[in-house]
């Protein structure tokens, strides 16, 4: 389970890393940083391409083969990213990691189920999830002071390393994974007409936007509100830190209820990004990342909670849909919060994300929900 944590760790990492690294991208490669912040948006556009294709096009290829190989597509994937002379390699990098990261997180979302007794898989899934987590407290963080330390090609240089040895640990560790059942492209069209399934979905869609359009600005946000680089990099740290326990926090509780766990996360969402918009500078702005940290930090876990729940007899189609919709709604974000900051200023943006997490509230509390499985082993033992 550490193992595939770290792999999502890395492809995370590697996915964030022009966040804290924006300003001197641009400088460097004459671009502004509003263009720099599409970096993350072509990543996440391929990335929510490629993973539902993943499961059909894969067939019955192990999946241990297909981990170990996307990671070392992500090590080259960095390496090329270091090495980027103008924007348009840069570009071309960042497609990859796109190619990568669908395809590792398609199939580690829901591989829990396949690795621990079924008693312990919402622990192991809180566990590969905080992957994501602790990325933002050690990846973006790491990856920002690299920069300043040693330039920001330095930065890439250590997670294409880091990729290379996860794939090494992946061959060494991980069991064979044979596909578990061949999936065509129309189980995964069948799969999203389930209105538990597209409730999940859109709920999903309008989280991660509101977040991606306000936290790839985070840094010319703080910025605005007067803080230093190192100020800048103890907040980014603070609120990974607070990332950690929101996604330990929401795997429990989205075990008794995911329904009620992402209402909850995207109230504490909407709250978050008003109070730094009020507050950017000072106590605010560190209380207002810290609540964002859990807030965020929940929501992956239990979108994977909802989908494993919403369609329990296609659990790796479902993993897949989830990857590629979270995907492009980073992208989405990305455009959408770039659109803003261009337009109306850094600052703007928090209210863009505020209305879209309230708008993920409202689509939870009125769209079908999928039933907790004790409530189905419940419902099967009545039936017997």
């Amino acid at each position: 389970m550490l193992v595939v944590a770290a792999g999502i760790f890395t492809v995370v990492t590697a996915e964030m890393m022009p966040v804290g690294l924006l300003t001197p991208i641009a400088s460097a490669l004459a671009v502004s940083e509003g263009a720099a912040g599409q970096t993350l948006t072509i990543t996440g556009l391929v990335a929510a391409v490629s993973a539902p294709l993943v499961v059909p096009v894969l067939g019955r290829a192990d999946r241990r083969r297909v981990l170990v190989a996307l990671m070392g597509l992500l090590a080259l994937a960095n390496l090329l990213a270091a090495w980027s002379p103008v924007f348009a390699v840069l570009v071309g990098a960042r497609v990859l990691v796109g190619v990568a990261m669908g395809g590792v997180w398609a199939i580690a979302a829901g591989i829990a189920v396949r690795l621990v007794p079924a008693a312990a898989v919402g622990r192991a899934t809180a566990t590969i999830f905080s992957g994501i987590a602790v990325a933002s407290v050690l990846g973006v963080p790491a990856g920002t002071f690299l920069g300043e330390l040693a330039g920001w090609r330095a930065a890439f240089v250590v997670v294409a390393a880091q990729s290379a040895g996860v794939a090494l640990a992946m061959a060494g560790v991980l069991p064979a994974l044979p596909a578990e059942r061949a999936t065509g492209l129309r189980g995964v069209a069948a799969l999203v007409r389930d209105p538990r399934v597209a409730t999940g979905l859109t709920v999903v869609v309008l989280l991660v936007t509101g977040h991606f359009g306000a936290y790839t600005y985070v840094r010319p946000v703080l910025e605005h509100g007067d803080a230093g680089a190192a100020l800048i990099g103890a907040l980014l740290l603070a609120y990974g830190v607070a990332g950690v326990a929101g996604n330990f926090l929401a795997g429990a509780a989205a075990v008794r209820s995911v329904h009620r766990t992402v209402q909850a996360l995207a109230v504490l969402l909407a709250a978050a990004v008003l109070l730094l918009a009020l507050a950017p500078s000072g106590p605010g702005a560190a209380i207002a990342l810290l609540v964002w940290g859990v807030a965020y930090g929940g929501v992956s876990v239990s979108a994977q909670n909802w989908m494993a729940a919403a369609a329990p007899q296609a659990r790796e189609t479902a993993s897949s849909l989830l990857a590629g919709v979270f995907n492009g709604a980073i992208a989405l974000g990305a455009v959408s919060g770039g659109l803003v900051v261009d337009g109306l200023g850094a600052p703007a943006v928090l209210g863009w994300a505020a209305v879209l997490a309230l708008g993920a509230l409202g689509v939870a509390a009125v769209g079908r929900v999928p039933t907790p499985p004790a409530r189905r082993a419940d419902r099967a033992r009545g039936a017997a």
